[in-house]
């Protein structure tokens, strides 16, 4: 007996036809059997569904149509992660309003969707740029406002002059902006931020419950807290030549303004190397030209490799005053860490040995790897 072949365009329409006609995948509310919720990550509305979608809702799908064939009373929705600059970017190359490409995206990849035959629910369908969604956030927000878990300060941005916007690191493309092609610059702007690094403690202690997680996924959010605790200490500067570092630390302050304390990156490199020299006026011009150069560089660019300028003021070393410290600025260490300066540490530290190394500042080693001994850290980069 011949075996008619499986014709899926004409199988796969008719049942979910239906499915939708009886409803099958609704869930009640008032449904008594025990609930069960499944939902995958929602897609960003670009208009197309691709491989990957398919393989991430296919693998949710099997979970929600595994545990509603066990009795269950399963929620599976699908919503749109709607909000965000890609849908702005769109609609600006197009020449249409965000809110119809938007929507009109939404209603495409729906049927892509459907076509797929998921158990979603979609009468529990939901975008996070509509109204009805985003109002419970900005009620969440105010909430948090009241507990006072959230703040207002200034925080570095990428800043495109021509199109008058903020850009992610990844639209800065060779110091440009990826759709004007204008010169970016870095700017400080007042940005909202939650509070959610008073709660570092109680997160990396609950991290050690979750005994079922793999260790390696632990480990990256003990990283992405980010816990950690410092020293804050006064560096008193070297009163010799006084009147000369005075009249030193006013030109340059004169040449980069707020930038020296605020949006240039310093470090103090430990050493008792001299400075290079050179004039107050010539030092001015070179950090200036530092400075202005930082300024092109995309904000929390991890990836940029060290630099630095020799302010040629000396700071004393706090337990040894008979120890100079020369006082460097560098593009490498974050300005919100912290108070943006920081006291260099070489021996335990990769980046602070490249910087010693590549100015020649020296370093003293203090706990050396395995099969290295101190004239290799003094000398040559290292991992620890």
């Amino acid at each position: 007996m011949a075996i008619e072949r499986y014709n899926a365009r004409e199988a796969e329409a008719r049942w979910q036809e239906v499915w939708d006609r009886r409803d099958i995948f609704a869930t009640a509310n008032s449904d008594p059997r025990p609930t069960y919720y499944v939902l995958e990550m929602f897609p960003y509305p670009s208009g197309r569904i691709h491989m990957g979608h398919v393989r991430n809702y296919t693998m949710g799908d099997v979970v929600a149509r595994y545990k509603r064939a066990k009795g269950f009373n399963v929620l599976h929705p699908m919503g749109w992660d709607a909000f965000g600059m890609p849908a702005e970017n769109a609609a600006m190359e197009r020449k249409v309003h965000p809110k119809a490409w938007t929507y009109q995206n939404m209603s495409a990849m729906k049927s892509q969707l459907k076509a797929m035959g998921l158990s979603l629910d979609w009468a529990r369908e939901i975008a996070t740029c509509d109204p009805s969604y985003y109002k419970h956030q900005q009620r969440m927000f105010l909430d948090f406002l009241k507990a006072g878990l959230v703040e207002r300060k200034l925080g570095k941005v990428n800043w495109d002059p021509v199109d008058r916007t903020v850009l992610a690191n990844e639209q800065v493309i060779d110091g440009r902006g990826w759709r004007s092609g204008a010169l970016f610059e870095q700017r400080e702007m007042l940005q909202w931020y939650f509070g959610i690094s008073k709660f570092s403690e109680d997160l990396l202690r609950s991290l050690d419950r979750l005994d079922r997680w793999p260790e390696k996924v632990r480990v990256m959010q003990r990283n992405w807290i980010g816990r950690s605790e410092g020293l804050l200490t006064r560096f008193a500067l070297d009163p010799q030549n006084h009147a000369e570092r005075r009249e030193r630390a006013r030109h340059l302050h004169h040449a980069a303004g707020h930038a020296v304390r605020r949006q240039v990156h310093g470090a103090l490199a430990g050493s008792s190397a001299r400075g290079r020299g050179g004039s107050q006026e010539s030092r001015a011009r070179g950090l200036h030209r530092r400075v202005q150069a930082s300024r092109h560089r995309p904000a929390g660019d991890r990836h940029r490799r060290e630099g630095g300028f020799d302010t040629g003021m000396k700071a004393i070393h706090p337990f040894d005053p008979g120890w100079t410290l020369p006082v460097y600025v560098a593009n490498f260490i974050l300005m919100d860490y912290g108070t943006g300066a920081i006291f260099g540490c070489p021996a335990h530290d990769q980046r602070d040995l490249d910087f010693v190394n590549k100015y020649g500042l020296g370093n003293t080693p203090v706990v050396c790897p395995p099969g290295q001994g101190p004239q290799d850290l003094r000398h040559h980069r290292h991992r620890l």
